[in-house]
């Protein structure tokens, strides 16, 4: 499947809305492929420019679509034309993945929370959606350990089609990247809280505040202690890397023209 996508600085990022992502999960179930689909937001940029493997698993993904709405407002200026639309948080998407499940006879699995967490949350999830298939494991093991391998026969033994890493960042990614040959799903995504905030682990922002662009400041007044430096000190760096973007790229420019004036 073919998205516009759009590259700033080896950032990559597709417009790609909620209907696209089920669309993505419905081929790769009739093709029998594995599609990676990964997902930005300030807080991943920064870890991003601080994070090698964090770009390896950007390069290697299959799609990456936009979570949080200060994303858009930053990649507007460089020509990047994304729009509301193409924001797709996972509280938002669960209930339409969840729907569509129950309809094609998907599986979920999902890999991240505390223990006892996920339970919780899966347990909710199939009382709103009779008929869900959702199993899940906790987030809580050594991944260097022979625990990995236990989690990994655990997920082929169930062949799902939906897998939701949730363990945060960058740490989701960097499982998903070193197991990804291991891992037996059709779609895998890196889902952050979304479980946390299904068993009500974590307050749920208002709906409206997310598609508004605010839901940042929501949980920064909810969660103070844990988030102050992902929401008022990190947007900044980014920013100032964005900024610097058309400098550094007229300096290659300017490189490149000098070296084909010597030839």
């Amino acid at each position: 499947m073919n998205f516009p996508t759009f590259n700033l600085m080896g950032i990559r990022v597709q417009a790609i809305t909620a209907s696209d992502l089920l669309c993505i999960i419905y081929e790769a179930t009739q093709k029998q492929a594995k599609y990676v689909i990964a997902n930005h937001n300030t807080h991943s940029l920064y870890v991003w420019f601080h994070d090698d493997k964090m770009r390896d698993f950007h390069a290697r993904a299959d799609f990456t679509h936009v979570d949080g709405m200060p994303l858009i407002a930053l990649f507007t200026p460089f020509g990047i034309p994304l729009r509301r639309e193409h924001r797709i948080g996972y509280a938002d998407f669960l209930p339409l993945l969840a729907k569509e499940a129950v309809k094609h006879g998907w599986r979920i699995y999902h890999l991240g929370s505390k223990p006892g967490v996920g339970e919780k949350g899966v347990a909710i999830l199939r009382d709103q959606y009779p008929g869900l298939q959702v199993r899940t494991h906790h987030g809580h093991f050594d991944v260097q350990r022979s625990e990995n391998e236990a989690v990994l026969a655990d997920i082929r033994a169930y062949q799902p089609d939906v897998l939701l890493v949730g363990m945060g960042m960058p740490r989701q990614e960097a499982w998903i990247y070193d197991n990804l040959r291991s891992i037996s799903a059709r779609t895998i995504f890196c889902s952050g809280g979304m479980m946390d905030l299904v068993a009500g682990e974590i307050p749920t922002c208002p709906r409206w505040l997310g598609q508004v662009g605010l839901e940042w400041c929501y949980r920064l007044c909810s969660e103070p202690s844990r988030l102050w430096r992902r929401y008022l000190v990190e947007p900044w760096f980014v920013l100032g890397q964005l900024s610097g973007a058309p400098l550094r790229l007229g300096r290659s420019l300017n490189a490149a023209n000098l070296e084909e004036s010597d030839r």
